[in-house]
């Protein structure tokens, strides 16, 4: 079954009692089951909360701007409305803040302003500001080597490799990100964070990691030096979330709330997806409601809103772009990685988070602008829709200035 946009009829997913459409354990993030699934998956994974605490929740104020008809660009060539490309991209909730304000906020495809979103790598960010916001306690320092946290890592090839480096994916070690290979590294973490079952029919010479951290003790090979060249890897955001959790004496979920998401004033609790030994998956196991993933963004666009450092931002917007290339030029050109985000350019330093299957926070600070869009696309990654998105964005960055 193909997948299907917002404008189009949507299949009885998940529908009826019992239902007649269920995802399969295999591809439940595969369209068009993910267009059910990124909403709901405290019915198919286990999680943890992520609590908000008691505290009062971030009143965000409503200076509204009715963007729909704003001409941006289309991926199909040519111009459309902003209404018709969040169509186009699969679009399951899109907010637009300006000075800490709401001036545009969308929900499609049955998501409600309560609702939980997966957040796949956006993970990666959340995950790395708990770590900025306990670097600026002085309970954790990135500039020790991982095996300070870690002594069990000696064995591996993360030896010699500082949490800096994972915290910028500079790490020289061997992981095969290929989304599409089940048995590649990136389809063995699958299995190890209990997202996937084995996969059917693969090799029976492959031993299979039982959990996250039984994978990364199996990660052997040094591809380069430490600190030579960015390469994307989600285990370098698994081997961070390690390091807090041994430095904090806490599991990550625990580490976020009490960090990030009940002190910023989250509306909602959050979740972490777990595997078989309880831990979090820091590198794409978050799930959140659209408006507090505003809430982080606001927290990096108010230079840390007192909870980050704000030289823990600052560093966050200078990444080393020399190191910086290759594919990842296709959809930033001069971009750069640091801290768990991509950085837009040299000059604006504008930020991103960025998941497969079409998750984003943007950061705009010459705008003062937070946007967040949550989507299912049919594809993990697609560049084209990717660099037009980004296009939208600085036209609505212009357009309510």
């Amino acid at each position: 079954m193909s997948s299907y946009r917002n404008s189009e009829p949507r299949p009885p997913i998940m529908q009826g009692t019992p239902p007649s459409l269920i995802p399969s354990r295999m591809e439940w993030d595969r369209p068009p089951w993910n267009r059910w699934s990124f909403q709901n998956i405290r019915q198919i994974l286990p999680t943890a909360e992520v609590w908000r605490g008691r505290g009062p929740v971030r009143e965000l104020p409503r200076r509204e701007r009715d963007l729909d008809t704003l001409t941006v660009a289309s991926t199909l060539g040519g111009t459309t409305s902003l209404a018709g490309l969040l169509d186009e991209t699969y679009t399951d909730g899109f907010i637009v803040l300006k000075d800490g304000a709401i001036v545009h906020e969308r929900y499609f495809n049955g998501m409600e302003p309560r609702s939980l979103h997966l957040s796949q790598s956006v993970a990666k960010s959340v995950t790395a500001a708990a770590a900025g916001a306990l670097a600026g306690k002085g309970v954790f320092d990135v500039d020790k080597p991982v095996t300070h946290y870690l002594p069990e890592l000696e064995d591996t090839a993360y030896r010699g490799a500082t949490v800096q480096h994972v915290l910028d994916m500079a790490s020289g070690v061997r992981f095969e990100e290929a989304y599409t290979d089940p048995c590649s590294d990136i389809g063995q973490l699958d299995v190890s964070s209990g997202w996937k079952p084995i996969p059917p029919g693969s090799d029976p010479g492959i031993t299979w990691p039982r959990h996250v951290f039984e994978q990364v003790l199996g990660l052997k090979v040094l591809a380069r030096p430490h600190g030579e060249f960015f390469e994307y890897r989600s285990i370098e955001t698994e081997v961070l979330g390690f390091c807090m959790e041994r430095a904090a004496g806490k599991r990550l979920p625990e580490i976020v709330s009490d960090e990030i998401w009940s002190p910023m004033g989250a509306e909602e609790s959050a979740s972490f997806t777990v595997d078989r030994a309880g831990s979090a998956l820091a590198d794409g196991g978050f799930n959140a409601c659209l408006r507090d993933y505003a809430r982080l963004g606001l927290l990096y666009l108010e230079n840390g809103g007192g909870l980050l450092p704000p030289a823990w931002v600052e560093a966050t917007r200078n990444g080393n772009h020399a190191i910086f290339g290759g594919r990842y030029h296709e959809t930033l050109p001069e971009g750069a990685y640091r801290n768990q985000w991509w950085i837009e350019n040299q000059h604006s330093r504008a930020l991103y988070a960025r998941g497969v299957f079409g998750q984003m926070i943007y950061v705009n600070w010459d705008h003062r602008l937070v946007a967040v869009k949550l989507s299912s696309w049919p594809d993990f990654v697609n560049p084209h829709y990717n660099i037009i998105t980004q296009k939208a964005l600085h036209t609505i960055a212009e357009a309510i200035s």
